[in-house]
């Protein structure tokens, strides 16, 4: 009784693996929910629980704070071109900098 149970268990959990490999190719190799209009570009650590993102949807960039129980936009602006450099999150910082003094500028 417990060897045909344990043959039962374990032919489900094979089952399982075996749609969701099938779901992946019939989705041509792609994670789910990675087909929509929402890119993460860069992302920011600024302290141990709050980060800075940047969001693309469709020709838009968002410029998104994130802390524990709470997402606010910080800003919104046109698509535009990060350039590669050797480290990615220093280039968007120095970016972030940039706009925020532009900003400060401004107002």
């Amino acid at each position: 009784m417990l060897l045909q149970t344990t043959f039962a268990l374990a032919l489900v959990v094979a089952l399982l693996f075996l749609g969701a490999w099938l779901l992946r190719r019939l989705n041509g190799g792609r994670g789910f929910g990675g087909s929509g209009p929402l890119r993460l570009v860069g992302g920011l650590m600024i302290g141990p629980r709050e980060r800075i993102v940047l969001v693309e949807v469709d020709e838009t960039w968002i410029v998104v704070g994130i802390a524990p129980g709470q997402m606010r936009t910080l800003h919104t602006l046109p698509k535009g071109e990060l350039h590669a450099g050797s480290d990615g999150e220093r280039h968007f910082a120095q970016w972030l900098k940039r706009i925020s003094e532009r900003k400060n500028e401004d107002g």
